[in-house]
């Protein structure tokens, strides 16, 4: 039975709408790593190994993907801390069909992100080992919820936020530290209304490599919808802070959610390439100029943004964006950070 959705602030995934912009593929030879996406069976929009195999050999040259938390397959039975262990064994189910080579070269799930309780404190140590062992080597890291904004209108997860205040929770902290004794990262989605937040947490765990997602979250909706500008400077001043810290990478990509404000899909007609580029050439800009190419990563956010366009005109987007830059800077962006970050072989 497919999962039930509890609700969808995304945009909803129409194939025959998607069909109608096709683009022939930008420089079809440059290697990516997609670092973010996700695999579900959500009764409005299934996302499962062959839909992302679809994806990945749509013509550019997708060589591996990172599976990102996203609540899935959640275990029903046993203690509540072991639930997302069950999320763990089914993507590395689908990593192991991928590592297989009957389905190609590429390899998909090749590092995992998985969603151990880090409020659970001291205590997520047990979790964090069980997932290790069951991932078959492919844990990398951990993600939780911690989206967080005081405005109702601003919605951007299929479940209810977490509370405010999350990432400076004492016991959350105490998981944190732990993810460095463990030798892993920590994924954060937070809001750019969050940055001096995330920021803190990863001051106080230098040790400890935070990857901001989703271009550190700017929110183009309810309050922030009627003054972009404003917003922006807000942003930039956020990421400029967290940036400051050599133990942060960022994550370029996710803005085809609705909450960044920007809402392509409804127009009668998907985006072009050229139309995405320029709608998010300040936030990649911006993110270039203070984190470095060493220290970001283009993402898919796949399926999450499927309702905006598609996965080969997103990357022809992401490749117009970096066109100017050296082909040294091209493999950073496209994988070798994402590489470096996740420890690919």
């Amino acid at each position: 039975m497919a999962e039930t959705l509890e609700r969808n602030p995304h945009a909803a995934v129409r194939p025959e709408w998607l069909a109608l912009r096709t683009e022939a593929i930008f420089e079809p030879e440059l290697k990516i790593v997609d670092p973010h996406h996700h695999l579900w069976d959500r009764q409005d929009n299934p996302y499962l190994f062959h839909d992302l195999l679809a994806d990945m050999t749509s013509g550019h040259n997708v060589v591996s993907t990172v599976f990102v938390q996203c609540r899935s397959m959640l275990r029903a039975d046993g203690p509540p801390e072991l639930a997302p262990l069950g999320e763990v064994e089914f993507v590395t189910g689908i990593a192991a069909m991928s590592a297989s080579g009957l389905y190609g070269s590429s390899r998909a799930c090749a590092a995992i992100v998985a969603g151990a309780d880090l409020q659970l404190g001291d205590r997520v140590t047990p979790v964090l080992e069980l997932m290790a062992h069951s991932a078959g080597g492919r844990l990398r890291g951990v993600r939780n919820p911690v989206v967080w904004h005081a405005s109702p209108d601003v919605q951007s997860s299929t479940a209810a936020p977490p509370r405010q205040g999350l990432l400076a929770d004492a016991a959350f902290r105490r998981g944190v530290i732990q993810l460095g004794v463990q030798g892993l990262s920590l994924d954060v989605w937070a809001y750019h209304t969050q940055l001096s937040e995330v920021y803190d947490l990863a001051k106080v765990n230098p040790n400890v490599t935070v990857i901001i997602d989703h271009f550190g979250g700017p929110v183009g909706v309810g309050p922030h919808a009627a003054d972009m500008t404003d917003m922006f400077k807000q942003w930039r001043a956020g990421i400029a802070l967290v940036a400051s810290l050599p133990n942060t990478v960022i994550k370029m990509g996710g803005a085809g959610m609705p909450v960044f404000g920007i809402r392509f899909d409804h127009a009668p007609t998907p985006p072009t390439s050229e139309q995405l580029a320029i709608a998010w050439r300040a936030y990649f800009e911006t993110c270039v100029e203070l984190f470095g190419v060493d220290r970001c990563m283009f993402e898919s956010n796949f399926p999450v943004d499927k309702g905006m366009f598609s996965y080969q005109v997103l990357w022809n987007g992401f490749k117009r964006l970096a066109k100017d830059y050296s082909a040294t800077e091209k493999t950073a962006m496209f994988s070798a950070t994402a590489e470096r970050v996740y420890r690919l072989g």
